[in-house]
């Protein structure tokens, strides 16, 4: 799925939305591998390696947290089967979700 650009850019809960509804598509269409992940979380893949962790809805509204999904937009995309990928280094990925926490 595509989003129209008016000014270049996408706008933040244009950004959200689109999220949302990819991570609840994602969960419907693969749900036997998303059982473990309890209600108000999301499944992100991070790193070289695509390590998974499982991370709260809330933290999409953090500025912290919006800078690596515009930099995810524009390395990857939000329209591809693999999951929301986050293109951050695992240990750098931690600590910023160790300090929103």
């Amino acid at each position: 799925m595509a989003f129209k650009k008016s000014s270049g850019k996408l706008s933040q809960s244009a950004v959200l939305k689109h999220i949302m509804k990819q991570c609840s598509s994602l969960s419907r269409k693969q749900h036997q591998h998303y059982e473990d992940v309890p209600k108000g979380h999301f499944v992100v893949y991070v790193g070289e390696n695509r390590s998974r962790y499982v991370i709260p809805i809330w933290f999409l509204s953090r500025p912290e947290f919006q800078s690596l999904l515009r930099k995810a937009e524009e390395e990857f995309g939000f329209d591809h089967d693999m999951g929301l990928t986050i293109p951050c280094e695992e240990h750098v990925f931690e600590s910023l979700t160790s300090m929103l926490r």
